[in-house]
Parts: C-alpha cells; structure tokens; sequence
C-alpha cells in the first residue's frame, strides 16, 4: 500500500487549502494508506537558505522530521494557494531548506547534469486560485505549477506529477467549497 505524504503550503488553518489537505488525508486513510500531514505553517524553521549552497545550514528538528517522512512517501501531495503567481513564501523556504544537493538531487562531476534522487516518488499538486485555472494557464503560463512541478520535484526526478487546480476561491459560497472538498476527499480514496 502507498506511503502518502500531504504538504500544506497555507499557513492559515480556516484556510480552504487546510480543508482540502485534511479531506485528502481523510480519504487516503479510508482507502488503507499510511498517510502523514505536514502543515508547514506549524514547523519552527529558518526558511531563509543562508548561505545557498556554499555552506550547509544545520537542519532544525521540524525539518529533519519533514525530510524523513519525504524519504519515506512514494507519493507527494503539495496544497497550496497561489500568491502573486506562486507558492506562499513559507513553502518556498521549505523547499529551499531541504531539496538541497545530495538530498534530493545530486550535481555531477565536471557535467552540466544531475543525478535525480527522488525518482522513485510520484506527486500530485492541489493549488487554489482566485481566478479561472485556463485564464491561468493561457495568460500568467501557470508560474507556480511550473516551479513545483518541473523546477523543483521532476528535477529531483518525482514523476509523474498530477495537478489539480480547485477555484475560483474568492467568489464561491460554502456549497461550492463543501464540494470542492467532497471532491478532494474522492482524490485521496483513490490514492492519486
């Protein structure tokens, strides 16, 4: 049975993006997955890399405990919101902290390639918008899809990486998010 991992990107728990994490969970569990939940909001980091990758900050606790359920997963359940056309600042230091070189990927020697070292994972990004998800992508080209998905896990080799877009956010009614969640609950008894 699959080992999920589902990463909340919203730092606020009234939030849509925390409902539709717990609904995910919710249905995965239901399904016979081992599923773990990391709300990012709620670990105590430094999301600030430093010193890039000329020298190796220490990793704090909360982190150290992420990076292993990481190992861990095969699947990887990214929720978040879109800010500014990408992911909250608070996730973005999460990724900076620990997909690092030697952790998720690993540069070779005297090359211009990479060694990918998450390549047995699969992921799933669930991100809300306030506006259509092909206005989106036709007119903004998806900046934040773009840096989850290709930049950041199928660099490090997670493929494939589904993505399901749930909006518009600020112009629904409670029926219209109760489905929404009702339909990610779905997702997640699917194990996608």
């Amino acid at each position: 049975m699959k080992n999920i991992l589902i990463l909340n990107g919203h730092p606020h728990k009234k939030s849509i993006n925390f409902a539709l994490a717990e609904a995910y969970y919710k249905g995965a569990v239901e399904a016979g997955a081992t599923v773990s939940l990391i709300h990012i909001g709620d670990l105590i980091f430094n999301p600030n890399l430093a010193f890039g990758y000329q020298q190796r900050m220490e990793l704090e606790p909360d982190l150290l405990a992420s990076l292993e359920k990481i190992k861990a997963a095969d699947h990887l359940v990214w929720v978040h919101p879109v800010w500014w056309g990408g992911m909250p600042a608070l996730m973005k230091g999460f990724i900076d902290r620990l997909f690092l070189p030697g952790i998720a990927f690993r540069y070779r020697e005297n090359s211009v390639w990479w060694d990918k070292l998450f390549s047995e994972k699969t992921a799933r990004i669930i991100t809300t918008l306030d506006q259509p998800a092909w206005y989106y992508r036709l007119f903004f080209g998806r900046p934040s899809v773009n840096q989850l998905k290709k930049s950041v896990l199928q660099f490090c080799g997670i493929s494939p990486v589904k993505i399901t877009y749930v909006g518009i956010i600020k112009k629904s009614t409670q029926k219209q998010r109760i489905k929404w969640v009702n339909e990610i609950h779905k997702l997640g008894s699917s194990l996608r």
